[in-house]
């Protein structure tokens, strides 16, 4: 058993980019609001839209086998679909042989009576099993081949004796007394010489056999499912797929395998299929496959069979397609535009560097600027002001953009489709005209749905009230969407309207269990219509203010762990406290308030770090006096087998750091070489702590808080030991900052191993816009004030008077100056295309003016060092261990 200690953001962590994990799944990119099994005809759910397999799944259903369902009109009905399924596929052939001679032991062959009865059928299926193992096709490998052979000792059809059982089958057909076991055996001769390689004797013996029968019903077709396997085999292209496309018309168990049999690879197959056909039906299909096939634009080949055949089942495929592939395109699960900023890692990730050694590099942001520029119109933004009930609410809403991504467009863009802005105009044009034709409340539905896309909530509701129905399937897709028309149109989601949507839709929300620790790419649940009320509320919780209920509405309360943001905290705080919840924020939003241990402590622990890092100790130490129960970061373990659904447990941190307890007194240190992954007794070498004996060398929290205390105010002296002080509070502040080694101790980490809370972002911009969906992807980090670090040391550097004391410090302070470099560089934006033909001069452009701003103003303590303490032993050591500062000694 594996025994890994992760946290759900690290573990799970799911973009668009990572696509190769065994356990990713794009059909679980959308929620699936508009149901496209409701089609009437089950026998086409394989042919719905799906980007994970090559069929849509139908694990809900199974299609009827028409050959079954021949075979139990043979026996008269007197046997279930089931039994004659068990009967045909499953009983062995020593108990229909035992049933022949008189014995009667097999309950399902009782409910036949006697044999006399059913005779003919009884010595057909008798053949039948015997030679069903060997109804494969003889494999002949290549010299070239690089895919495994079949599996030794497996069957096939040449190894029965070719004469004798062409002999056997013909002399049984021609004592056959019944039609429809005589085609049978007809069924097998062809299908015997197709899979011995004899062709032309499978085509001729579909001409002698079937063919004169004149009999369509299923042994038929599949004959010529075997027919055209053997035409295949002659090369015979357009007749094999003229008859692979009768059976996928004319069966309904054999669709899949007879599309995948039709070669459909270019415009000429289509064309043949379409001067052979002669019927509406045919021609019908035709298009239907047409449209199935390219989908680059259904809506060309959906026109035409509109003019064939309005109450068409499979043009209804084709529009359930269509309105899936909309739904994915207008409500994505995610909206990664919400944090606009590309990170930046500067070097923090190199496993082994030399001394604050840094690889300076600038990011191009045109990516990140068309991402943002996508999913500003998506969902209501923080920006966005609450409009009035009975509203346009195009500035607000989740369904938010008129033209969304465009469609069916040849054409790539950042998600590989570029589909016309015009389609869902022109896609509703058609259904609204099919629905005048059409009998079926599909159409309705359907024109309902795209209305509910366009923002026409109230046209939507209009519709749906309008629609008389019985079906089950239609109903509860009606249901669903009158309420979802209800949510979305809500413009402020007051307690009043939790109150009615837990009243009048209790199914729906007493079915909303907490977000998940383990999330729905690891098992099997998809997104659901929950999942998407529970994103809209989240935006509009967003939106009013309500930054607490929004957060909680998709994350658990120990999420914050992962961006402790101070403003969002304390909203969370606020809600945590609130009195009087209404049963919603009760039974659906508190659900996510999990087990932090001590939750006031929690929060306590937060607030103390922030106020650590703006170096407030005094305040910081009155949070941390009232989080002495704090027990540990609420981290998980996961524990799994193979193919198991993991088990979760809280982690265990015995005598390690635990976000509270066991901080070393190298807090207080500096690096001799940069390197998050050594230990600290590697990286880090300890300052002279004489004549502070209050620094302990295992502290927590509040000790840390209290020692800083002592410091600051022995740093306010004129002595060596104030400038003593100063340097060691410099050092903390550093140490703990994005750059430093101990920088997970003051942001709700467990480690310095790298994270997104370790980037440097543009902090003018914010890090949310819509809702707290996948928080934990996120960085939401206030950004470090390395200022605070410098005048420190500019403090001990007034009162020092030792010289090698001064060249660490102003190293140690051209190190902080580095961190506001990087800040400052992650604020310049550069709008790059790559089809630029300038690219690469300005590219180099840029970068030289970046240069020459961090020279010119992110450079002033290492010139300092340089020009005053350049012959220090401390300035040589450096010079030895940092590649970077050796560089700057030498340039002129």
């Amino acid at each position: 058993m594996k025994k890994i200690i992760l946290s759900a953001a690290v573990l799970f962590l799911m973009t668009p980019k990572i696509q190769a994990c065994a356990w990713y799944d794009p059909d679980y990119e959308y929620f699936n609001l508009f149901t496209q099994s409701i089609i009437k005809d089950k026998t086409y759910l394989p042919f719905l839209h799906t980007l994970s397999n090559r069929f849509y799944g139908h694990e809900h259903y199974e299609i009827p086998n028409e050959n079954i369902e021949s075979w139990l009109k043979h026996f008269g009905n007197s046997l279930s679909y089931l039994e004659t399924q068990t009967l045909v596929e499953k009983i062995p052939m020593k108990d229909l042989n035992a049933f022949k001679n008189g014995s009667n032991e097999n309950s399902i062959l009782k409910k036949l009576g006697s044999y006399q009865k059913h005779a003919e059928a009884i010595d057909y299926l008798i053949e039948a099993k015997y030679l069903e193992p060997f109804m494969r096709i003889n494999y002949v490998e290549s010299p070239d081949s690089w895919y495994r052979a079949s599996e030794e000792g497996s069957k096939n059809a040449t190894q029965l004796d070719y004469e004798k059982t062409i002999a056997a089958l013909t002399s049984l057909y021609n004592a056959a007394k019944i039609p429809e076991i005589k085609l049978r055996y007809g069924y097998q001769l062809v299908r015997f010489n197709h899979y011995t390689r004899n062709y032309a004797s499978s085509r001729d013996a579909f001409k002698e056999f079937v063919e004169p029968l004149k009999l369509k019903s299923a042994p038929y077709f599949m004959a010529v499912d075997q027919l055209a396997g053997a035409q295949r085999g002659l090369k015979m292209s357009e007749d094999a797929n003229w008859n692979f496309f009768q059976v996928f018309m004319n069966s309904k168990s054999r669709k899949e395998s007879a599309f995948v049999s039709m070669q459909l690879s270019d415009s000429a197959s289509f064309d043949n299929l379409l001067k052979r056909a002669q019927t509406p039906e045919e021609k019908n299909m035709a298009y239907f496959l047409l449209g199935y096939e390219d989908f680059s634009n259904p809506i060309p080949m959906m026109e035409k069979m509109y003019e064939i055949d309005p109450n068409s089942e499979i043009l209804k495929v084709l529009a359930a397609r269509s309105i899936n592939e909309l739904e994915r395109n207008y409500l994505p699960i995610y909206i990664y535009g919400d944090d606009q900023r590309e990170p930046s890692d500067k070097a923090i990730n190199q496993k082994t560097t030399t001394e604050n050694e840094t690889t300076e590099t600038s990011p191009d942001l045109s990516f990140w600027q068309k991402v943002k520029n996508f999913f500003s119109n998506l969902f209501g933004s923080e920006n966005t002001k609450p409009v009035e009930k009975g509203f346009d609410q195009s500035d607000k809403n989740l369904l938010n953009n008129p033209n969304r991504l465009p469609f069916y467009s040849k054409n790539n863009n950042l998600w590989g489709n570029e589909p016309s802005p015009d389609f869902l105009v022109d896609f509703e044009k058609l259904t609204s005209k099919i629905k005048e034709k059409s009998a079926d409340e599909f159409w309705q539905i359907a024109d309902a749905y795209l209305s509910f896309l366009k923002k026409d909530y109230k046209k939507s509701s209009e519709t749906l009230n309008q629609i008389k129905t019985t079906n089950p399937e239609y109903i509860t897709e009606i249901d669903r969407m009158k309420m979802l028309n209800e949510i979305v149109s809500e413009p402020n989601i007051t307690t009043d309207f939790e109150e009615h949507l837990m009243k009048i839709y209790p199914v729906v929300f007493s079915g909303m269990t907490a977000v998940e620790q383990i999330p729905k790419y690891y098992g099997d649940d998809k997104n659901s219509t929950q999942d998407f009320i529970r994103d809209i509320l989240a935006n509009r919780y967003f939106i009013q203010g309500e930054k607490g209920k929004s957060f909680l509405m998709n994350n658990k309360l120990s999420d914050l762990q992962y961006n402790p943001n101070s403003e969002l905290v304390k909203n969370v705080e606020d809600f945590y406290k609130k009195k009087n919840k209404s049963s919603l924020e009760e039974k659906i939003i508190a659900k996510n308030i999990d087990d932090v241990g001590n939750i006031e402590a929690f929060f306590k622990v937060i607030y103390g770090d922030r106020e650590m890092r703006l170096a407030n100790f005094d305040k910081a130490k009155v949070l941390y006096e009232k989080a002495k129960g704090f027990t540990g970061i609420p981290r998980v373990e996961y524990d799994w087998k193979e193919g198991e659904t993991p088990i979760v447990k809280n982690a265990k941190y015995g005598d390690s750091y635990n976000g509270f307890n066991h901080i070393s007194s190298l807090i207080f240190g500096h690096n001799t070489f940069e390197s998050f992954e050594s230990p600290e007794s590697q990286s880090m070498v300890s300052e002279n702590f004489a004549g502070f004996p209050f620094i302990k060398n295992d502290m927590n929290k509040l000790e840390l808080a209290t020692a800083l205390i002592q410091l600051k105010k022995i740093g306010m002296g004129t002595y060596e030991k104030a400038a003593q002080a100063n340097h060691l509070i410099g050092n903390l502040l550093y140490n703990t900052s994005v750059l430093g080694y101990y920088r997970e101790v003051f942001v709700m980490d467990v480690d310095n191993a790298n994270s997104p809370k370790y980037h440097f972002y543009n902090s003018d911009e914010p890090n949310f816009q819509y809702y707290y969906k996948n928080f934990t992807d996120r960085s939401a980090i206030e950004p470090d004030n390395f200022d605070l670090a410098i005048e420190y040391y500019k403090k001990a550097m007034a009162i020092s008077k030792d010289q090698e004391q001064k060249a660490r410090i102003l190293f140690q302070m051209a190190s902080a100056e580095q961190g506001k470099y990087y800040q400052y560089q992650e604020t310049q934006s550069f709008d790059l295309k790559y089809d630029d033909p300038e690219y690469d001069g300005k590219q180099t452009e840029y970068n030289n003016a970046l240069t020459q701003t961090k020279n010119q103003k992110y450079r002033t303590y290492f010139a300092e060092l340089k020009k005053n303490y350049g012959n220090t032993q401390t300035s040589k050591s450096l010079q030895g261990s940092c590649s970077y500062y050796d560089y700057f000694m030498k340039k002129q």
